[in-house]
């Protein structure tokens, strides 16, 4: 039987390695649908109800494998569907593969159904777009857009006419300038850069002046974890994670102060505000108002992408270059710091912020805080779960809680910062580890605007674990309206959907938790339970998700909202007084004058409106 263009580029995903395509058939694909049907035993389709979530369910694969991840849709609205999570793939660097179908080749640009120019609209996401123009020209652009999407670590985007997919392929169809075999298959394009040892004893001098040594290790740093403790040893220096990096080192090395930004740990905050020398490694943190001010730090910073070096803080040294390999060439040029002072320092904070964290996670107050909930999977995970999060108030309490241990992994969508990411990549995880723990960390409001991946999840048997902080709002959002300018919750209330149904709806199981006697023994049995699993846990959308300590115009903020309308400011205002609003605040200065007048506020509130 002859090759068409679809066998032809299917073909080539095999030579690649390829083992999964994300995606939703429709007929703008039937061609590449028969071809992945033949090939079934060599490459997997793995159906989605949404095709946003065949785009994330590709990044979280290749975040996960640092394997390409590839997505199928139709053409028109099944490509466009595709472009959130292609965006989620390429502002956080991971390599995906979308191919897409097109209306007929001769009636582009006809008004035809569904004629959209699918290669114009996929150029911003996609570093390289292309649409096939015949059986000839199919391998060597797929080739070429997997080697960029691989080099890169980006999307790139194939669309593909539908007429075209089922044309057999004869070699006089080449043009007498496309001489066949002239394109190459798979070849490793796995690249170890380093800086130049003049650069590295550059960096080395810096770091060694440094009296109090601070190192934020983000994505980048992934897989050098011993590198980055011996570096920290080395420079006396604690190691700040963002929200990507949170796997660069685990949660109990005694090097790490945790988080930076909103979602960060006292501890990071102060390591970045007292430090007088910054190495940046792996990261593009964008939240530059946590960094320490521009000219307090000499700075280092190494990335193997050389525009980001100096995007985000001025720098002394940039060292251009893979993150690992360049740290065992810097570190026999680095000397060992006597004055271990500012580590410890970090370090007594860590231990206090703990026990902070510990008071807040077994209150027994109703409604249940959703702390108590992300405490007590903490202590339940496996060695080598994998943990997704999503966009929210869960990131605040992922980001705080869950620690990484062992062979564990965790990521969800982060300079993008969507909604929805966590349960197609949960499912993305759990086919490429099948035997591994899988546990997606969601809120209400993002899960449902997926949901429907879970009847997925039952259909090809995997034993994901959802735990769904259920709040009835758009948390972050709530608070960001109030604690950011100052504004009353508007539009922020969701209607409740019962979960523990719809998780039996579909096929699955579903639990609850509404009280936290019964957070730790339920989670036992859900955890252990077979197959996917809904644990829907009802907790106080009232608990603010704050920093970890308050700037003045935060607390004034608050104050205003609270002045200003909001309708549930007698729930929030007790809220807020019962959780010591002073144990997230600054300890003196502006900021304590803020915060005694949002107390100030608070119990004008609370006597005014009661208990």
């Amino acid at each position: 039987m002859a090759q068409t263009a679809a066998d032809i580029m299917v073909e080539t995903l095999i030579d690649w390695g390829v083992e999964v395509v994300f995606g939703l058939p429709g007929d703008g694909i039937n061609g590449l649908m028969e071809s992945l049907r033949v090939r079934q035993e060599q490459i997997r389709f793995v159906q989605v109800r949404h095709e946003e979530a065949a785009a994330f369910a590709a990044c979280g694969y290749a975040k996960f494998t640092g394997r390409l991840g590839v997505c199928l849709a139709t053409s028109g609205p099944g490509g466009i569907h595709l472009l959130n999570g292609l965006y989620d793939a390429k502002l956080d660097g991971q390599p995906v593969l979308a191919i897409t179908g097109q209306t007929y080749h001769d009636l582009i640009g006809t008004h035809y159904q569904q004629d959209v120019n699918l290669d114009r609209l996929f150029v911003d996401v996609a570093a390289y777009s292309e649409r096939i123009m015949g059986p000839a020209h199919v391998r060597g652009v797929t080739n070429l857009a997997i080697r960029t999407a691989i080099a890169r670590g980006t999307v790139a985007h194939i669309t593909f006419p539908v007429d075209l997919q089922e044309l057999e392929h004869e070699e006089e169809q080449h043009s007498k300038k496309n001489i066949p075999g002239h394109s190459a298959e798979q070849v490793s394009l796995r690249m170890i850069q380093v800086p130049p040892p003049a650069e590295l004893q550059r960096a080395a001098d810096v770091l060694n002046r440094g009296e109090k040594v601070a190192i934020m290790a983000g994505r980048g740093a992934i897989g050098a974890a011993a590198e980055l403790e011996s570096l920290a040893d080395t420079l006396a220096a604690p190691i700040v994670k963002p929200y990507l990096g949170k796997s660069a080192v685990p949660d109990d090395s005694p090097f790490t102060t945790g988080g930076i930004g909103l979602l960060g740990t006292r501890p990071s905050e102060v390591a970045l505000e007292e430090c007088d020398t910054l190495l940046m490694i792996g990261t593009s943190f964008p939240y530059i108002e946590f960094l320490p001010t521009p000219g307090q730090a000499a700075a280092v910073q190494i990335d193997n992408d050389p525009t980001r070096i100096g995007l985000r803080y001025p720098i002394e040294v940039g060292l251009a270059g893979d993150s690992r390999a360049t740290l065992e060439l810097l570190l026999p040029l680095l000397e060992r710091k006597r004055d271990r002072s500012f580590l410890e320092q970090a370090q007594e904070g860590m231990r206090d912020w703990r026990l902070l964290l510990e008071d807040r996670a077994t209150r027994d107050d109703m409604p249940m805080k959703p702390q108590v909930v992300a405490f007590e999977l903490n202590k339940r995970l496996a060695p080598d779960a994998i943990i997704t999060g999503d966009s929210g108030t869960t990131t605040t309490w992922l980001a705080r809680y869950i620690d990484i241990r062992g062979d564990m992994m965790t990521s969800g969508s982060g300079n993008l910062a969507t909604m929805a990411s966590a349960l197609p990549y949960a499912i993305a995880a759990q086919i490429a580890y099948p035997g591994r723990q899988v546990v997606a960390i969601v809120g209400d409001g993002a899960f449902s605007q997926l949901m429907a991946e879970f009847a997925n999840a039952v259909m090809y048997e995997l034993p994901i674990k959802v735990v769904i902080f259920k709040n009835g709002s758009l948390g972050m959002i709530q608070w960001e309206q109030m604690v950011f300018l100052g504004n009353p919750e508007y539009g922020v209330q969701l209607h409740d959907i019962d979960f523990v149904k719809f998780a039996e709806a579909c096929g699955g199981t579903g639990y609850r938790i509404t009280r936290p006697d019964e957070a730790g023994s339920v989670l036992d049995m859900a955890l252990a339970a077979a197959g996917p699993i809904i644990i829907e846990a009802v907790v106080d959308q009232y608990e603010p998700p704050m920093p970890s300590k308050i700037k003045p115009e935060q607390a004034l903020h608050m104050a205003q909202a609270l002045a200003r309308g909001e309708p549930n400011r007698g729930r929030i205002a007790v809220t807020l007084f019962r959780s010591k609003i002073q144990d997230y605040s600054a300890p003196s200065g502006n900021g304590g004058g803020a915060v005694e007048k949002v107390k100030e506020k608070i119990r004008e509130t609370v006597s005014r409106d009661g208990d």
